[in-house]
């Protein structure tokens, strides 16, 4: 039987994850930046620790996140569960936008007093823009049929009522 350090296991799966892992302590000052992060943010490791997380956060959001970010060290709270998927903006190194989803995980200490918070984020950029992309093709579609309609009322009519086929 192969012999399982699950230290060595937990560290090797978080540090070869393409995905970025982050964890700030409860000031705010990243102590934990994998692989991924430096891929997705473009700050390597040594550049990342001990910087805060202001790195990664657009500037007109800092305030609403560092607000959200002392309740939570202070109370233990989160309006966020753990199965939350969250999505927001963030910023990298060279000033570009991306767009990540990520879950946190708190971590407490043995009297259940906050000492910070992990992330896993992924980059979901091309995702968003192509989610985009197909909204304005369907408001674009939307527009062109009201145009071309212009007293039909939509909300009021039922597909296939003038054949019978629409159950009454």
């Amino acid at each position: 039987m192969v012999e399982f350090e699950i230290e060595q296991f937990a560290t090797a799966l978080v540090e070869s994850m393409p995905d970025a892992v982050i964890f700030a302590d409860r000031n705010g000052t990243i102590v934990w930046w994998n692989h991924g992060a430096t891929v997705m943010f473009g700050y390597s490791r040594e550049a990342a620790l001990g910087r805060t997380l202001d790195i990664i956060i657009p500037e007109n959001l800092r305030a609403r996140h560092w607000e959200g970010y002392h309740h939570t060290m202070e109370t233990g709270e989160s309006r966020y569960g753990a199965q939350d998927l969250l999505a927001v903006p963030a910023i990298r190194q060279d000033g570009s936008r991306l767009s990540v989803e990520f879950t946190i995980v708190p971590f407490k200490d043995s009297s259940g007093r906050m000492m910070g918070i992990a992330a896993v984020m992924r980059d979901v950029t091309r995702q968003f823009a192509e989610a985009r992309s197909l909204r304005k093709k369907l408001a674009q579609y939307v527009a062109a049929e009201k145009a071309a309609a212009p007293n039909l009322d939509s909300s009021s009519v039922n597909p296939g009522e003038e054949d019978g086929l629409w159950p009454r």
